[in-house]
This record gives C-alpha cells, structure tokens and sequence, in this order.
C-alpha cells in the first residue's frame, strides 16, 4: 500500500491561521510570516513539544514561538552556550575535561578535572574570546541519528565513560547526537539552529571553577557580577563529595550501579550520611542550650522539611532535648485581612498573611515558661476558633520550639525574638547528580517530580494539575525564600542520589495521563524524556523513614 504525504497542513499561532507545505522548516515558516521578528525566536513548542527551529513540519500542528524569555526557550539558550563553551575548550585545552555542577545565580558552575587548584583568570579569558569568536563564525548546531554502537565508540575515543553508561538503557539501534564545530555530545534538548543567535554570556571565575553566566529569564542582558553564596555552595560541596564517595555522581554511574545490584548497599550508606548530618545539627543545637529555645525550619516546596523536623525531633531527644512543635498554619491573619496580589487573589505566601504581633507575643511568653493559650485556625470560615477553644501549651525547661514554614529565616517573622535565642535551619532538594560531565539535572525538577508523587498519592491532583500550579509555586519561592537562605545558620540538603529512580515509576505514570492538549504537556513531555534515562528502583529498598517516604508512602511518621 502506497502512503502519500499531505502537500500542506494546518497551522495555528495563537488566533492566526497559515497553510503551510509539508516539510518546511519551522523556521523557514517564521521568517516568511514574521520577516521583521523571526530572529529573535531561539525555537518553538510545536503541538506542545519542545522543538528546534529546524524541524520540518509534517502535519497540522499549534505551533508556539519561544524566545529566551520563554522558560522553555531559556533552556535551548543555555544548552546551547553550554555546548559553545565545550568547543571553546577543547580549542584552548585539548585533553582537559571541564565537569558541570551545580546552578549559581543565572548561570552554571564548572570545574576542570586537571586544574584542583582552580582556573586561572587568564585562561578563563581565553575561553570566554574563543566563544566569542565560535559565535561570530555562526557554526550551526547539527542534529544526527546514529547507530548506538558508532555513537558508543565515539564516546570512548574521547574519555566520556559515562555518556557510555547512559546508553547501557537505550533499548533502541539510533542514537541521535548534536555536534557544533569539532565537538559533538548526546542529544537532550534542542539547540538553537546556529551558534550566532547564542550572544551574551558571561565566563566568570568562581573558585574552584568558573562560571558560564546566562541573560536572566525575561531579559537580553547580564547584570551585575556573580554573587557568593558561602554557604549554599558549602553545601553543595558537599554533596558532590558525597556523591563522589559512593561513585555515583552521575545518571550513567546511578544505573550502572542498579544494574550491578550494588544499590541497596549504597542506598544504605547515602541514607546513613542523612542520618549523620541531622545528628551532627543536633548536636550543634545541644552545644547552644540552655540559650537556643527556637528551631526555624524553612524551604521550598517538597524539600521533605516535614520528615526533615520529625527526624531533628528524635536527635534532640537523644541529646535529652524535648521538642515542642508550633504549627505556623494558626497564626494567619482573619480571611478579610489576608493581602492580595496584583491579580486581586489573596495572597497566602505573603509574610503579612501571618498574624505577626500574636505570634511573636506566643513566642515570647511560652521562652519565657508562661502557659500559653494557642490558636486553632478554622480554614473552612477563614478565621481563628474563639479563645475559648485555643490550645494551652509550657515550654519545659529542657524544651525546644520548633516552627517549620517558608518565612522561617525572615526575621521579620521574629522580630521579638533575639537573634541568639534562635537557630535557623534551610532545606532544599539541591540535587548534585548530572545526566553525565556536560549535562546538568534541573534542582527544581527534583522538587517539582517529587511533587507530582506526592499530590497524586496523597492530594487527588493529577500531574497537570501539578504542572500547572508550578509556575506560582516558583514564584513565591523566589519572593518569599531564597533571598534568605543565606541568613541560615545550616542547610540542609534532602536530595538522594538514588531518588530518581524510586520516583521514576510513580511519577512517569502520572505523567502519561496528562491530555497532549493539555497547557501542561509541554513540561510532562519533558519530563517523561528525562525519566527514560534513568533505571527503576523498588520501594521496596526506600527506608521507612527516609525523607522519600514523604512523597511515595509508608513512612514511619504521620504527617
């Protein structure tokens, strides 16, 4: 049976209709309806799927044009720069292998493996021209499909062992791979169609490595220079090292381990430095008694600070400290007081939604050995219960308070609490494991999956609804917390290296009930691409009181 190819199709760009000939380019469309903005499109979703600008169209589709204001276009942008930024090395340093880290302000962290000591100004200058001059000779970014067996020879004729690893999972015979210049690397993301539309980034020196900064999202330039972040970058130091002594530091290393059934020893031990880590901070409270009587527990969404407070809990008391917790939930302001955003909607992450003189004055009393009667908030009626039905609580004299919520390293929040009365804690998922050397794992993806389990387990939403809710999540965050996560005096780092693949299964079912005309297809398709790389692991191996109990059940605590 002979299949014959529609000559045009249906194309739809917000309210605007076009007929467009089978296999034009995405691109090729854009420069011939927008000809006077089409260069400032980096690529598109295209029937809610992230594509390259120079993906042919080959059948009606609802085509959205992303620019690096777009979240989805900043991700093309900085893969892009990134993939630049290999080329330039391996023009100024041949044989030197530079390793991604961790997200620092808007750009990402490298170090070179031969250069333990750091990268020297002059020769992050030197890379910084070479990019410069990549980009001026506007290379273009080319996609090619390969047997998987080439594409394995060619990794290991460059010492990238672990992109090998990755393929170890890759069930199919092609492998797509995207090259610019002399360097090539796997496919994970689409690219911007040449290296000239990649023209402002910043290379900056960052002990011990550098930094490849990016325009922020919704703007065309960089500002500022590159801040510091003691002790979030401590903390993320950490975890590298962490990851590096269990030799797992990427997802290729993660599913070798899983398939050589050493997982289970690893979970253990992964696990175990948690447990040492809340032991340690316990430990550090204990030192400080009888003056700290307030624990702050603050972090974003999913970053397991429920479990985090229970098993703080149970250190303390091993350090003959009883804990007490007070629940931030009742202390918001009456429904009618509560602010609004800009929208009109009330804004319940705002500080001022919490009802700051009386909690402050309940704070206060139950330090100084006062009985106190504590509010109950009826969230149905959007007001506190009558006086009469709120809660006594005393502090013991061997007694700590511990509050847990997102404005817990304001001091705002404390204001009449001494500074050295309080010990302020932040928990993040702050992932340290990579796709591979070259290829970063978002840290909000970790949050935002575990999310996705959580609420469908225990919430009744759905992914999409998830996905769709994300964006205000992000928001607040910004707002509300991270501008003071340095003003801690520990973080905490809840991520697990082994996580992804507990919460693989979970959430890639979740992820494959979200309709395709679903407003939140485009992130779900994302994720369920990152998802496939990585190899399942069994509940079963979780233990009870892991943080990941929080989001995929059975946990020994109750929440």
């Amino acid at each position: 049976m002979k299949v014959t190819e529609e000559k045009s199709h249906r194309v739809l760009v917000g309210t605007e209709e076009f007929s467009v000939e089978n296999n034009t380019t995405v691109l090729e469309f854009l420069s011939k309806s927008w000809p006077n903005d089409y260069k400032k499109f980096i690529a598109a979703e295209v029937n809610n799927r992230l594509y390259g600008l120079n993906a042919p169209i080959r059948t009606d589709s609802v085509i959205k044009p992303l620019t690096v204001a777009d979240r989805m276009g900043t991700t093309v942008y900085r893969a892009s720069a990134s993939l630049i930024m290999l080329e330039a090395m391996k023009r100024i340093l041949p044989g030197h292998k530079p390793v991604i880290g961790q997200s620092i302000q808007d750009g990402y962290f490298y170090q070179i493996r031969e250069m333990k000591d750091g990268v020297p100004k002059e020769i992050i200058r030197d890379i910084e021209l070479e990019m410069k001059k990549i980009v001026e000779e506007n290379l273009k970014f080319e996609i090619e499909s390969l047997h998987v067996n080439q594409v394995k020879k060619m990794l290991l004729e460059v010492e990238q062992p672990e992109k090998v690893n990755l393929l170890r999972i890759h069930y199919e015979p092609q492998v797509r791979i995207v090259r610019v210049g002399n360097t090539f690397d796997l496919f994970h993301t689409p690219y911007a169609p040449s290296t000239g539309y990649i023209d402002t980034f910043e290379l900056a020196s960052y002990w011990p490595g550098m930094v490849l900064r990016f325009p922020a999202r919704g703007s065309t330039k960089i500002t500022g220079k590159t801040n510091q972040y003691p002790k979030l970058f401590q903390t993320y130091m950490e975890t590298r090292s962490w990851n590096s002594m269990l030799g797992v530091q990427n997802l290729g290393e993660l599913n070798g381990a899983i398939l050589s059934n050493d997982i289970h020893n690893l979970i253990s031990i992964s696990e175990g430095l948690h447990e040492k880590k809340i032991a340690s901070i316990a430990d550090t409270i204990a030192s400080r008694q009888p003056e700290v009587k307030l624990i702050l527990i603050a972090g974003p969404s999913s970053s397991g600070k429920t479990t985090f407070s229970k098993r703080l809990a149970i250190q303390l008391q091993v350090n003959g400290i009883r804990p007490m917790t007070l629940e931030m939930d009742n202390f918001f302001v009456e429904r009618e007081q509560t602010p609004r955003d800009k929208n009109g909607e009330y804004d319940f992450e705002s500080i001022d939604a919490i009802d700051i003189p009386l909690f402050n004055d309940v704070l206060v009393r139950l330090m100084d050995g006062e009985t106190v009667k504590t509010p109950v908030f009826d969230f149905k009626k959007g007001g506190k219960l009558p006086k009469d039905k709120w809660i006594p609580k005393k502090l013991e004299k061997d007694a700590v308070l511990i509050v847990e919520g997102i404005h817990g390293l304001n001091d705002k929040l404390t204001t009449s609490v001494m500074g050295h009365r309080k010990f302020k804690i932040y928990i993040s998922a702050l992932t340290q494991l990579c796709i591979d050397d070259h290829n970063r794992i978002f840290t909000s993806d970790v949050r935002l999956i575990r999310r996705i389990v959580r609420d469908r387990n225990f919430r009744g939403y759905s992914a999409a609804d998830t996905i769709k809710r994300w964006p205000s999540v992000r928001k607040g965050e910004l707002k509300h917390i991270f501008p003071f996560q340095e003003k801690c005096d520990v973080m905490f780092n809840s991520a697990l290296f082994y996580e992804p693949g507990v919460l693989k299964t979970v959430c890639e079912r979740a992820l494959l009930e979200v309709d395709p005309e679903s407003e939140s297809f485009s992130e779900a398709y994302r994720l369920l691409r990152f998802l496939r790389l990585v190899m399942p692991i069994s509940k079963a191996n979780v233990p009870p009181n892991s943080i990941i109990r929080e989001f995929i059940g059975q946990s020994i605590f109750h929440y």
